[in-house]
């Protein structure tokens, strides 16, 4: 038999609830939109840190401000509200940040499609076609190295992360290498024909 009956444990279990929440502060609604509004000033300087762009911190600060409003039922313990927002901030930048490269990457991908398809309904060597194999490859050629490298090994059928592993460099550098001499590229040719 236990020395504690299980009143006792319930006893205990009470007087340990009763001294967590007693430390628990708890806001009104004004006093908690008050507090918030006060850490307006830290809140813009942790959003220009992060976005090095004013616009987009405001952006930031708004969004923060909404979530935390939104949010508030789920906060617990208002001792610690201004590292609650800084959190919000930071998992909201983070967020934007991926949402926003993996639109890069679908436009990336769609602007190589439709190069792609462009390639090969213009693009057949012949006596008709538009540029000759010599004019594109000397372009390809006059890009600087740091564009002509991963260009010419993408054209050679090299995936993204092949080219980064082997370059030594970040993927999205790569794929923003190469979409950049693909629109410089097409420029050179351009300006040959104008």
């Amino acid at each position: 038999m236990h020395p504690f009956n299980i009143d006792w444990i319930m006893f205990m279990f009470n007087i340990v609830l009763y001294l967590l929440n007693k430390n628990v502060k708890t806001m009104t609604t004004t006093e908690f939109n008050h507090q918030l509004l006060s850490y307006e000033n830290n809140l813009r300087r942790f959003a220009v840190s992060l976005t090095s762009n004013g616009d987009d911190a405001e952006d930031l600060v708004q969004e923060t401000y909404v979530k935390a409003f939104s949010y508030r039922d789920r906060l617990t313990d208002y001792s610690n509200l201004k590292s609650w927002m800084l959190s919000i901030m930071k998992n909201t930048f983070i967020n934007n940040y991926h949402r926003a490269s993996r639109r890069y990457s679908s436009a990336d991908e769609e602007t190589h499609n439709r190069m792609m398809n462009s390639i090969n309904d213009e693009g057949k060597t012949g006596p008709d076609s538009r540029y000759s194999e010599c004019e594109i490859l000397a372009t390809i050629e006059s890009l600087e190295e740091e564009y002509r490298v991963p260009f010419k090994m993408h054209l050679k059928g090299y995936k993204y992360k092949e080219i980064a592993d082997s370059l030594n460099l970040n993927i999205g550098t790569v794929k923003s290498r190469i979409f950049t001499a693909r629109r410089l590229l097409m420029e050179s040719l351009n300006d040959l024909r104008n």
